[in-house]
């Protein structure tokens, strides 16, 4: 099952990928997709559902992500690249709300943005209260996957102190779906293509086998320390080919770049770097 949330920012409709390829409309059904409103979902007839006309925005594929916990260096290529240790452990760091974004808005770059950076991730919605889970329960927890861009901005995540959150937490850096994918259609997790590329130039190619921590490590990992509940978001680390690691100097993003990314059964995204601006109280997602 292939679900999303589709329409202007804050007006978001639910709705499910049919079988057709479409987006047909849940509105009817459920007032918005959350993880209990999953369980209704599944139940429809998706092609009795009226299909969206054109080509909507998507939004962030379901509603009410409580926290966003992030793995890090957890690709052994990316630590080399990063001039970093290889964790023997998980490098744990938390993402802030405020940076989800829809999978095709534009990307702000933060205010004298100088490093920043592009990381295509697989992304674990949370189905189940996870508190000391074993790694054999973990997966059963698993409510979907997501595609993720876990943006960063390099300079503020290492210069400015040992917080990583300061050059991971700005506004739109965190482009989510453009569909939720649950387990039974995406199989192994431990085996998904991925790939990003940077004005249509390839940059990042991997694969989820390489993890150094598999996703059922993590969550058993991340819930001895942070307890996970249903909607929280896990992202898990990326493959090397960062703007940072490139040689014989790194690239970081520009406003008029273009970032496109996919994982394989998640789908796409294409995001815009735009320069930033005063967004006031607006909200994004």
């Amino acid at each position: 099952m292939k679900v999303c949330r589709f329409g202007q920012q804050g007006q978001e409709k639910p709705g499910i990928i049919g079988p057709d390829g479409e987006i047909h409309d849940l509105s009817g059904v459920v007032p918005d997709l959350t993880i209990d409103a999953l369980a209704t979902v599944r139940e429809v007839d998706v092609m009795t559902l009226p299909v969206v006309a054109g080509a909507p925005r998507y939004g962030v594929p379901i509603k009410g992500i409580g926290k966003i916990v992030a793995i890090g260096l957890n690709y052994e290529d990316h630590a080399i690249e990063s001039n970093l240790p290889i964790p023997t452990e998980p490098v744990m760091f938390m993402k802030a709300l405020s940076a989800l974004n829809g999978p095709n808005d534009p990307v702000m770059l933060p205010k004298d943005s100088t490093h920043s950076d592009w990381e295509v991730e697989l992304g674990v919605v949370i189905g189940e209260t996870c508190r000391y889970v074993s790694e054999d329960e973990a997966l059963s927890k698993v409510a979907g996957y997501v595609l993720v861009n876990d943006v960063s901005e390099r300079f503020n995540q290492k210069q400015r102190g040992t917080q990583w959150s300061k050059g991971k937490g700005h506004d739109t850096f965190c482009p989510v779906g453009p569909w939720l994918v649950t387990p039974d259609e995406v199989g192994d997790p431990q085996q998904l293509a991925m790939h990003l590329d940077v004005n249509g130039v390839r940059m990042q190619t991997g694969n989820t086998r390489t993890m150094i921590f598999t996703v059922a490590q993590l969550i058993s990992y991340v819930s001895e320390y942070v307890t996970l509940y249903p909607g929280d978001l896990m992202i898990t680390g990326t493959p090397p080919g960062v703007g940072e690691g490139k040689k014989p100097q790194p690239i970081f993003l520009n406003a008029g770049d273009v970032m496109e990314l996919g994982i394989e059964k998640l789908g796409a995204q294409r995001q815009h770097v735009i320069p930033w601006r005063d967004l006031g109280d607006a909200r994004l997602g």
